[in-house]
């Protein structure tokens, strides 16, 4: 898998992982293919469309497929920043951040090397605390409370769906 396939599938699996596609965030899929490079050469509805496939079919074992992804991804340090701003910026954009969301994203966080000061600079660069107050960046960062490699949910992915 290449690298801006993984952004892609950082982007849907943070859009899915609370078991629901909002328009926003596919609008933000959309801005992020027109205004940066980040899925340079990517058929992106197609391959949304296959993501969304998967997850239906597979349900958690996507994700878990995911982590695996990056596990397996051999990332510069910028490309996890990249990756770590992507799963962010998708996580905000429904306008609404769920308990399932940043639990994902500790997940994402657990497998990258990048540090949290690093981190943490990407998320000052961010307006997502702007919105969201009761949100702090090092929720994003400490460790769960229930911690393991096994990924659960109390979602359901059988009726994803792009709107």
């Amino acid at each position: 898998m290449n690298t801006g396939e993984l952004y892609l599938k950082t982007a849907f699996a943070c859009m899915a992982c609370d078991g629901e596609i909002a328009n926003e965030e596919l609008e933000l899929v959309k801005h992020f293919a027109t205004s940066s490079t980040l899925f340079e050469g990517l058929e992106i509805e197609k391959q949304l469309n296959e993501y969304v496939a998967e997850i239906n079919d597979q349900g958690l074992g996507f994700l878990a497929g995911y982590i695996n992804n990056i596990v397996n991804a051999q990332l510069t340090e910028q490309q996890e920043l990249d990756l770590a701003k992507i799963a962010i910026k998708m996580i905000e954009a429904d306008k609404k951040i769920e308990y399932s969301e940043i639990s994902f994203f500790k997940r994402i966080r657990s497998k990258l090397k990048v540090s949290d000061e690093k981190l943490l600079d990407i998320f000052k660069d961010e307006t997502l605390f702007e919105k969201f107050p009761e949100v702090e960046p090092e929720d994003f960062l400490l460790p769960d409370i229930k911690v393991n490699d096994d990924v659960e949910w109390d979602v359901l992915f059988q009726n994803i769906k792009l709107k």
